[in-house]
């Protein structure tokens, strides 16, 4: 779910790219897909580390668990960075119309 985030905004974009009904700035759909399965990633995570934590066996899949829970911080972080761009360009075409 983690890498699933990370690659849903650079998709969008990509695939507005070549697409002649989408613009760019509908890209922005995909910003709740991507905070949802960075949200999704986090959760996973932890449980699967909480799971880790209760096995008698030696730890293993920690790493994966660490792995998951950082891309879906880095998921997150895409995400509100695309909807403080969104933010700001909604900003600017509304003070720009205004003149």
């Amino acid at each position: 779910m983690g890498l699933a985030s990370v690659a849903t905004l650079p998709l969008a974009i990509y695939v507005t790219r070549f697409s002649e009904s989408y613009e760019l700035l509908h890209a922005g759909f995909a910003i709740p897909v991507a905070a949802a399965l960075g949200l999704g990633a986090v959760a996973l995570a932890r449980r699967g580390r909480a799971r880790a934590s209760l096995s008698l066996a030696p730890r293993r899949g920690g790493g994966v668990a660490a792995a998951g829970r950082v891309l879906g911080v880095v998921g997150l972080c895409l995400a509100a960075s695309a909807l403080v761009a969104l933010g700001v360009y909604g900003f600017l075409e509304y003070v720009g119309s205004r003149e």
